[in-house]
Parts: structure tokens; C-alpha cells; sequence
């Protein structure tokens, strides 16, 4: 087999006529990314692949920017003032290094699919190589919405603070593009009772929705004023950044105590934490439930773990990494509150810990509900899971204890406009696996069953899941 060939991880038979007959042409729903909105309406062309690839502004990828750290590139060459060519340079050097890292193929596929480069990357032939992505780029067929075309791309949900106006969405929307691009509606900074800039942050909350804030009920008020508007913008989902302090039990009245001591500067204990955020939960999980909006959970990430390089660069700058801690029983409350409200809205669990996959399974098998199939969902495997080994494991988990067919399938979670071969990687992932089904005996020779989950896992579900 040769170098992302076509039959690249396809290993037997029936993943290849299930790859090519099923899952190859289908569209893409991205339903969780962070590309920019105003970007899409101006149809931006990239006139330089590192900026695409590398660095500027909300494109920093730090998936590239790990490995080159890890192989001593200097900092000016990844994030910082260096032209684009020698940051490219410095990435045609670390690349070849890092054989079995998914990133050499992401790249490889992207140098692939959108510029038609075959050949491998290296220190010999990078400036060939920088000069054809770049004189691509500089033309019409390279803008952002033909890149999108290009990979066939029908919706994609980008990541919005509340306080957003949405200018972008609104523009794209009465532009008559016909990529919907779809706003989700992710409230960290309203949870984050213990982070610096909440005060603040709850200022320009009730500046936007006018609501004057003062209490648990003023704050839940005015995050329903803004959920309504994303929904009229098109909002089929939220998002939720969650760390190890997700519930215990607590009223309005003591919330509102909690919330009067951070405003006023003081401390609050690890208990008090959790009281503010499982009340919140609670309040937008029923309201995302009465919208049919859909609530993802991003569970597990330990953040901006090296302070130097946080105070030098900032958070979201590869600085990150996987955590652990006893948030299941707590996550347990959160649902099990809503489902005896009768509130409990489509909920996706993602986990940055694949230990903690057959647990969220199991957790959420308790929360199925009648009615279309795939009301609970674990999400894709997620940011250091992105990779063969870790998609292969979250698939074999959800079989083992979930329902693999209603899977709603792949994201990029990416801030780059060329990251949508990953799609086609995962999809080769799945009809891989679900061949070896066949190929040993554990499920039969059913082309027309297997190729309609092949479709629904790449597309169908994810359409009607998030209508």
C-alpha cells in the first residue's frame, strides 16, 4: 500500500466498496468549530498558506504547534514575528519527525485535497511546495466559501459567546449563501464564577440583552434573552466547557448568595462553585430543552497549564492538556435533576479522557428517551483523541455499550477552513471497522443495511439530530 493511497486504511473488501459506494460523497455537517463568521460573509482569500495553516489571529492551530515545540523550534517561528515562509520552513522540518502523529496525515490529506499536492513534505522541497499553496490561494476557487464547497460542506456551527451580536451570521444569512452557517450558543463566561472577569463579563451580559443583573434569576433572564436571539439566528446547538466542578445541590436563594460574594471580590469555596454552576445547568439544560437546542458537554480539559508561557501568549495556545478528576456523580445530578423535570434536552457528552468513555456511556444509556432514536449521544472522539486509535476506541465503546447506527459522527473542532479531509478520515475509520465486522463473522454480508449506517453516521444523523 502506498502513502494515503486510495485504499488508505481500508483494509478489507466491504470497507472499500463501503468507503466509495456510501460514504464518500456524502456532505458534511460540522456541528461543533470555531471558524470566523466574518471571514465566511467576506469570502476572504488566505494569500499565504501559513497563515492558514499556522498562525494569525483565530487560526493559530495548535495541534502544529505542539509538535514544533516538541522539536525545538523557537517560539518567533511558531507563533511569533517570523515571515510566513520561514514559519512554513520550520514546519517542513518538524514534519518528517513525527512519523505516527495524525498531523502528518491532516496535513498530508490537506496538501492533498485542496491543492492538489501528492508528494510528502520535507525541508527539500518546501519553498516548491509554499509557492503552489500560495498561488492557489490567491485565486477565486482558493476563496473561503469555494473551500467549503470543494469538501462539500452543507452546515457548519461555529462557537459564540452570548454577548455576540451575531453581525456575521445575520449578513451570511441575508447573503443567500447556501452553506448554512449556524451560530451555538456557548455560555463559559457566564458559568465561570471563579474566573478573573466574571464581574465584568456580567456587566456587558446585561448591557447586550438589557437586563439589569442582581441576582441568580436576572442572570438566568438574561442568558434566555440571549438564547432566544441565537435561536432566531438559527441556533440548533450550546456548548459547554466543563471542568471537575459541575453540581451540588442549592436554591435560588443561596445561589444569589454565592453569586453577591464573587461580585463583591470574595472567595468562594469549592462547594459554592459547584452550586452556582449545577443551578445554571439545570436552568439552561430545561430552557435549551423547551427550543429543542441541543446541549453539548466538553468535559475534562486541564487549561494553560505552563503560567510563563500563559502570561507570554495567552490562553488557547497549545498549552492545554488531558484531565481526570470525580466529576461523574456530579455530571449524574445534572441529568438526573433535568429528566425528573422532564427537561432533559439532546445532550452530546465528549470526554478529553478516553478512559472515561464506556463510564459516559453507560451513564447515558440511563437517559434515552422514547421518540427518535439517539436522544443521548457520545460525541467524536475529542482534540488528543482525534486520531486513528482514539476514533477506533470511542467506536468500539459506543458498540459495546451504546448504539453505534444512531451515532451523530465527526467534527473538526478546528479554527482552520482546510480542515474538512478529516471528515474523509474518519469516515474511512468507520466503513474500516465496520468491514472487519463483516470480514469476522460478526455481523453479516448486508451491503444495503451497512451502507445506510455508513450515510447516517456521516450525515443523516447529525441532520436530524440537530434538525
Amino acid at each position: 500500500m502506498n502513502f494515503l493511497d486510495d485504499r488508505y486504511m481500508l483494509n478489507n473488501e466491504v470497507a472499500e466498496k463501503l468507503f466509495f459506494e456510501h460514504a464518500k460523497d456524502m456532505p458534511i455537517y460540522d456541528f461543533h468549530n470555531h471558524l470566523n463568521p466574518k471571514e465566511i460573509y467576506e469570502d476572504r482569500n488566505f494569500d499565504d498558506i501559513s497563515k492558514i495553516w499556522l498562525n494569525e489571529g483565530n487560526y493559530g492551530d495548535h495541534y502544529k504547534w505542539r509538535l514544533m515545540r516538541a522539536c525545538g523550534v523557537e517560539e518567533e517561528k511558531i507563533t511569533g514575528n517570523a515571515s510566513g515562509f520561514e514559519k512554513f520552513k520550520a514546519y517542513s522540518e518538524t514534519l518528517p519527525k513525527v512519523i505516527g502523529n495524525p498531523v502528518y496525515t491532516f496535513s498530508h490529506m490537506e496538501l492533498k485535497r485542496y491543492f492538489g499536492i501528492d508528494e510528502s513534505l520535507t525541508p527539500d522541497n518546501c519553498e516548491k511546495v509554499y509557492e503552489r499553496c500560495n498561488e492557489l490561494l490567491k485565486t477565486k476557487e482558493f476563496s473561503v466559501r469555494n473551500l467549503l464547497r470543494k469538501m462539500n460542506v452543507k452546515t457548519l456551527c461555529t462557537t459564540d459567546d452570548p454577548i455576540d451580536d451575531l453581525k456575521w451570521h445575520k449578513l451570511i444569512k441575508e447573503d443567500g449563501f447556501e452553506i448554512r452557517v449556524l451560530p451555538s450558543y456557548r455560555p463559559d463566561k457566564a458559568f465561570n464564577i471563579d474566573k478573573e472577569g466574571y464581574k465584568e463579563y456580567l456587566k456587558q451580559l446585561s448591557d447586550v440583552s438589557s437586563v439589569e443583573i442582581t441576582d441568580v434569576a436576572t442572570l438566568v433572564k438574561a442568558l434566555e434573552k440571549r438564547l432566544d436571539y441565537f435561536v432566531e439566528m438559527g441556533c440548533a446547538g450550546s456548548d459547554h466547557a466543563v471542568d471537575g466542578n459541575i453540581y451540588e445541590e442549592a436554591d435560588e436563594a443561596a445561589v444569589t448568595a454565592i453569586m453577591k460574594k464573587a461580585l463583591n471580590g470574595e472567595t468562594l469555596t469549592t462547594k459554592e462553585v459547584r452550586q452556582y454552576k449545577g443551578y445554571l445547568y439545570v436552568q439552561m439544560g430545561e430552557r435549551y430543552y423547551k427550543r429543542n437546542v441541543v446541549m453539548q458537554l466538553h468535559i475534562g480539559a486541564m487549561r494553560n497549564n505552563s503560567t510563563r508561557s500563559f502570561r507570554i501568549l495567552g490562553a488557547d495556545t497549545g498549552y492545554d492538556s488531558i484531565g481526570s478528576g470525580d466529576y461523574l456523580g456530579q455530571l449524574q445530578k445534572v441529568l438526573d435533576q433535568l429528566d425528573l423535570n422532564e427537561c432533559l434536552p439532546k445532550t452530546i457528552l465528549y470526554s478529553l479522557s478516553a478512559n472515561d468513555n464506556d463510564a459516559l456511556i453507560t451513564l447515558m444509556q440511563c437517559f434515552q428517551k422514547p421518540g427518535p432514536p439517539g436522544h443521548m449521544q457520545y460525541g467524536s472522539a475529542w482534540w488528543f483523541n482525534d486520531h486513528k486509535t482514539g476514533i477506533e476506541k470511542q467506536l468500539n465503546d459506543l458498540a459495546d455499550n451504546g448504539v453505534l447506527s444512531t451515532f451523530v459522527g465527526m467534527l473538526t473542532d478546528s479554527r482552520s477552513f482546510l480542515s474538512f479531509s478529516r471528515h474523509e478520515y474518519f469516515r474511512r475509520i468507520l466503513c474500516n471497522k465496520l468491514g472487519t465486522y463483516v470480514e469476522n463473522g460478526d455481523y453479516p454480508y448486508d451491503l444495503e443495511t451497512l451502507g445506510k449506517i455508513v450515510e447516517d453516521i456521516s450525515y443523516n444523523n447529525a441532520l436530524h439530530y440537530f434538525g
